[in-house]
């Protein structure tokens, strides 16, 4: 198809997907037991909160089936 004729000018770029380097970042620390209760009550709050939502808001996002009663304005009485 096309091909080039002169050489890459950056070869660098080329290089630079096999270096490695010879640094590693410090170990992670394990999270303390507050910390791990925290980010569970939290999570247990969010959950929570949706749910509450969900079970509150599904009985006003459901229509009548049925209506009661029929609103009428007194103009269709016959007034």
């Amino acid at each position: 198809m096309f091909r080039r004729r002169e050489p890459v000018p950056f070869a660098f770029v080329a290089e630079a997907d096999r270096y490695r380097s010879n640094v590693e970042p410090p170990p992670r620390q394990r999270a303390s037991a507050g910390q791990l209760v925290g980010r569970t009550l939290v999570g247990l709050t969010v959950i929570a909160g949706l749910t509450g939502a969900l079970l509150f808001g599904l009985p006003a996002m459901e229509s009548p089936q049925s209506p009661a009663h029929s609103q009428q304005s007194e103009a269709s009485n016959g007034r």
